[in-house]
């Protein structure tokens, strides 16, 4: 149980003084009910509404983003904008970070979240979570790269490569590529070995998790409770 001031605050939308206000005028309500003091004590599971609204009380985010090319999956950098910068300003003081990287010039699914011990899981090597990407290569892909991919390489760099798919799709530049590890521009790097530079990149699924089709570049939603459900799963949470 926390304080109905706290609670609001720790959404990153108001200030503490920003929510006290806002119950004392009235415009809070919790379970049904007009808030009366910033000093009531509830469950941050319970439903608060601002002004006739919804307003998430739990402190773990999770947002489905559909990241555009020119971004970096990080949460500041110096000199480059950062997918953060997609988000309103109330999301951007909760401390949400990318679970797992995206290229700059790579483009699809990311999961934005607060949930450290969550994101530590899903990308921890030892859960196999998988991921797909479709892939548009230079030149034209074969059953040769298939047989890499599935066995697995070794890089000339010496990166070694756990066994991946390459399902060739209908145009021969085409494939989707599944991953179950998330090295350092490996499908670039894999692909360019097997004399096939990667034009395009887009990551389509994230162990159960997949890609929304009516999310356009750039937008972003919450995980329904499904999806969060679908996840804890795989994450042994």
């Amino acid at each position: 149980m926390e304080r109905l001031d706290k609670i609001l605050a720790n959404t990153g939308r108001w200030s503490r003084k920003e929510a006290r206000e806002l119950v004392r005028a009235g415009r809070v309500t919790v379970n049904g009910a007009v808030a009366v003091s910033p000093e009531e004590k509830w469950d941050p599971a319970a439903q608060f509404l601002v002004d006739g609204m919804p307003v998430s009380g739990e402190r773990l985010v999770y947002l489905m983003l559909h990241k555009p090319a020119g971004l970096v999956s990080a949460t500041e950098d110096p000199r480059q904008p950062t997918v953060l910068e997609l988000l309103p300003e109330h999301l951007k003081r909760v401390g949400l970070f990318p679970a797992g990287r995206l290229d700059k010039d790579t483009e699809g699914l990311l999961l934005l979240t607060n949930d450290g011990e969550m994101a530590h899981r899903l990308l921890s090597p030892r859960r196999h979570v998988d991921k797909t990407y479709f892939v548009r290569v230079e030149g034209a892909l074969d059953a040769a790269d298939t047989a890499a991919f599935s066995t697995g390489m070794t890089l000339g760099d010496g990166l070694v490569c756990m066994p991946a798919g390459l399902e060739l799709l209908e145009e021969a530049d085409t494939a989707i590529v599944t991953l179950r590890e998330g090295k350092y521009h490996q499908i670039k790097r894999m692909l360019a070995s097997r004399g096939k530079p990667v034009r395009y990149l887009k990551r389509l699924t994230m162990g159960p998790l997949s890609l929304d089709p009516a999310l356009k570049r750039g937008e972003w939603r919450p995980l329904t409770g499904e999806e969060l459900a679908a996840l804890r799963t795989v994450a042994g949470l």
